[in-house]
């Protein structure tokens, strides 16, 4: 039997008051409520009709490819997507009960937790909570471990994985430059059933607890987002069990930030990572090291034995010249020896006439 990640995280909670919490105390971990008057997101699936406006609006706000399948196309639905590096929303549409109306559909992006998961396993600080509510990604000190892309419970990370130069950790942003701008994000504005609101968090979950309040019949009665994982600034409102719309791990979630309850073993990976490649390098240092060290040795013998070459060369020449200075003298000497041999018998040989 397979454990999704939501599952294997969920499960930590067992563990929890065992391990973690000893370990959460000692490292300062505290639990969070997040900042007052944030600004948060309410997608109510019961108003939704699939239209995908609103991965559009996404698109064109920040400057991603247009998706190929126009507004309204309902063949993407032919198979559950998620969010990508090019898609930083995407709509799914699941099978309603029997007897209800043929679909319901539920928009997936990035959820803004109030205590992000992937801020906290960041080993280089490139994920913030900001006081309005979403959680920024610097790529200017991301280092690519893409830890936070296994992080998340709610599968809403994705990498670029064709970009070889500059690649980004790419998720929504919440649209954080028309917030502080005073606009809506672009999904809100652009939904045409008023299925996203956006607004100031607390007044979200008013609006999502009078609206189960007033119509029970229609809604489950729980406001996803409002607790699970410490909660989040993106808040979900079903008509039937989140379950069915591919949340079912999220049924049971605990309600205690990941950072507070997994810290002690996140913390694992993070140190790993961070002495691994630190070990690796070190090793491929070393190795280089012993490379060059051989390198100038072997340069230093082969300079040495050609020093060495040359200074017997010369030996061996000027014994030569020496040897040859005393065979050229040695040959002079036998020549001026027969030399005079030969004219002392001359000598004689005329005396005697």
């Amino acid at each position: 039997m397979s454990v999704s990640r939501r599952g294997w995280l969920t499960g930590l909670v067992a563990g929890a008051g065992v391990l973690a919490a000893p370990t959460a105390q000692g490292s300062g971990t505290t639990r969070f409520s997040g900042h007052p008057g944030r600004f948060g997101l309410l997608h109510d699936t019961t108003l939704c009709a699939g239209c995908r406006a609103c991965e559009h609006a996404c698109a064109q706000v920040n400057g991603l490819p247009k998706p190929t399948a126009a507004v309204g196309d309902a063949s993407v639905f032919a198979h559950e997507r998620r969010t990508t590096d090019k898609a930083l929303t995407v709509v799914n549409r699941y099978v309603a009960p029997e007897g209800a109306r043929p679909g319901v559909y539920r928009k997936q992006q990035c959820m803004h937790c109030n205590e992000p998961c992937c801020a906290t396993v960041c080993l280089v600080k490139a994920f913030t909570k900001t006081p309005e509510g979403p959680v920024l990604y610097n790529p200017d000190v991301c280092m690519g471990c893409r830890y936070c892309v296994t992080a998340c419970p709610y599968y809403a990370l994705a990498y670029e994985y064709d970009d070889p130069l500059k690649p980004r950790v790419m998720r929504c942003t919440m649209c954080y430059a028309r917030i502080k701008e005073g606009k809506n994000p672009g999904c809100a504005d652009a939904c045409p059933t008023g299925a996203i609101l956006f607004g100031k968090r607390s007044e979200l979950l008013e609006v999502a607890r009078d609206r189960i309040r007033k119509d029970p019949g229609r809604y489950v009665h729980r406001i996803l987002g409002e607790d699970e994982f410490g909660g989040s600034s993106w808040l979900v409102l079903a008509g039937m069990d989140f379950a069915r719309l591919g949340l079912g791990d999220l049924v049971d979630a605990t309600t205690t930030p990941l950072p507070e309850i997994a810290t002690s073993y996140l913390s694992v990976v993070p140190l790993v990572i961070t002495i691994y490649p630190g070990l690796l390098m070190g090793m491929h240092a070393f190795s280089k090291r012993k490379e060059e060290v051989a390198h100038q040795e072997r340069v230093a013998a082969v300079s040495e034995a050609l020093a060495k070459a040359n200074e017997e060369t010369r030996t061996k020449l000027a014994e030569a010249a020496q040897k040859a200075e005393k065979q050229k003298d040695a040959a002079v000497a036998q020549a001026v020896k027969k030399a005079l041999a030969e004219a002392e018998a001359a000598a004689q040989k005329e005396g005697a006439k």
